[in-house]
């Protein structure tokens, strides 16, 4: 089978990293890049526990995206095991059962945790593990398989950037009949967002502010309605096909990112604008809780800038390195600044569940539909032209890209 594969190369990685400041698409050449369109053998079930899954479609993330264009920080180096397949967003059907699996079956249609925790690696639960946050777990590198976060990150399980993928039986999640297969390959990336807002939950009455308007930022509005909350919801986009689905996902006011974005944040908040002596305009007042979902400097900038004082920002995009960011008003207003990774256990009716199952819950309700979301799909020997569409997102009205595993032509 083919499948997309990335491996650390040093004299490749700084080619790219230097000739991709001005061709971007330099980072899935492949010749020069550390990705490679590769034949390769269909990952192998690790031990009995464990299910072979033939994707139907395979999600491309920010976070995949932020891989090959190498800004991942070498923080996470140590949670990878290189060559792997790339793709931890999927929905197909059970190919294959180990022995000891037993509440699930061939041909079953199914979506992925793809989080590699204590349980799927065949240790006894760490203290994360036992709490519950498995997207905390302490035991990354251990086990029964090579070192990763998740699916899509490891040499042993595949992902989903290729025909098939391997999962051990607790990260397997039967999709029912009610969640069709475009909203199955989003339970994932909305499961993130679920898991910032469950953790992080407004009050009635409180000002929200979601800065990032690409597939997380989106899912958070959604959240936060689907949720109940009872709480105003303004959003900061880029481009006006994001403020337009975030309007029809159901957020109270839409801010775009022009020159007069910091004065119509300000009014949409009910915050103050003062003018320092020199640099950017200080804000006095504004959102209960940001959350941030793009993690660039500007955008952290933001959050940091638009909470209220004692207020809280949430961190959902991937912040890496960042230079010149003013930390002043962390200490000056007492904001919370709190990091979000993944999904793991969920308070939700009063009970504990899985993130994803709560993101499947809510979807077989009624009460989500992110489908509209996916506006390209493209087989996966088509990847060269499914990158290129993210990065010219602009000119494409590209929201959520995928790739089609049943699709042999070009789609878009």
């Amino acid at each position: 089978m083919n499948a997309l594969q990335f491996n650390f190369n040093i004299p490749k990685y700084i080619f790219t990293k230097t000739i991709g400041r001005w061709i971007p698409s330099i980072h899935w050449h492949p010749r020069f890049s550390c990705l490679s369109w590769k034949d390769t053998e269909e990952p192998s079930l690790p031990n009995e526990d464990w299910i072979k899954i033939k994707v139907k479609y395979g999600g491309i993330c920010g976070s995949d995206m932020n891989l090959l264009f190498l800004h991942d920080s070498p923080t996470t180096s140590p949670y990878v095991s290189f060559p792997f397949t790339i793709g931890h967003e999927a929905v197909g059907e059970i190919s294959e059962l180990g022995q000891q699996v037993q509440n699930h079956k061939i041909g079953q249609r199914v979506v992925v945790n793809p989080v590699l925790s204590c349980e799927s690696r065949g240790l006894e639960p760490c203290p994360a593990c036992v709490r519950g946050d498995e997207s905390l777990c302490q035991q990354k590198t251990k086990g029964a398989i090579e070192s990763g976060l998740l699916i899509g990150a490891c040499r042993d399980t595949g992902g989903s950037w290729s025909p098939y993928l391997v999962a051990h039986k607790s990260q397997v999640l039967t999709l029912p009949d009610e969640v069709n297969d475009l909203n199955g390959v989003l339970v994932e990336p909305f499961s993130c967002a679920l898991h910032a807002v469950l953790r992080n939950p407004p009050k009635d009455g409180d000002n929200i502010l979601v800065i990032g308007a690409g597939v997380i930022g989106l899912s958070v509005v959604t959240a936060i309605k689907a949720l109940g909350y009872s709480c105003n919801v303004t959003i900061l986009v880029k481009h006006p096909f994001q403020g337009e689905m975030a309007k029809t996902l159901g957020a109270d006011e839409v801010i775009y990112l022009d020159k007069n974005y910091v004065k119509s944040t300000a009014n949409a908040l009910g915050a103050e604008i003062l003018n320092p002596l020199f640099g950017p305009e200080v804000i006095q007042g504004g959102a209960n809780i940001v959350y941030e979902c793009v993690g660039k400097k500007q955008s952290v900038t933001d959050a940091l800038r638009f909470t209220e004082s004692g207020g809280k920002v949430v961190i959902l995009g991937l912040a890496s390195i960042m230079k010149k960011i003013d930390w002043t008003t962390v200490w000056l207003n007492e904001l919370t600044v709190k990091g979000c990774f993944a999904y793991s256990t969920n308070i939700f009716e009063g009970n504990k569940w899985n993130t994803l199952q709560i993101a499947i819950e809510l979807m077989s309700r009624g009460k989500v539909d992110l489908s509209p979301l996916i506006t390209h799909q493209y087989p996966l020997n088509e990847y060269q032209v499914a990158f290129n569409t993210i990065t010219k997102r602009s000119r494409k009205n590209a929201l959520k890209v995928i790739f089609n595993h049943d699709q042999t032509t070009v789609g878009g």
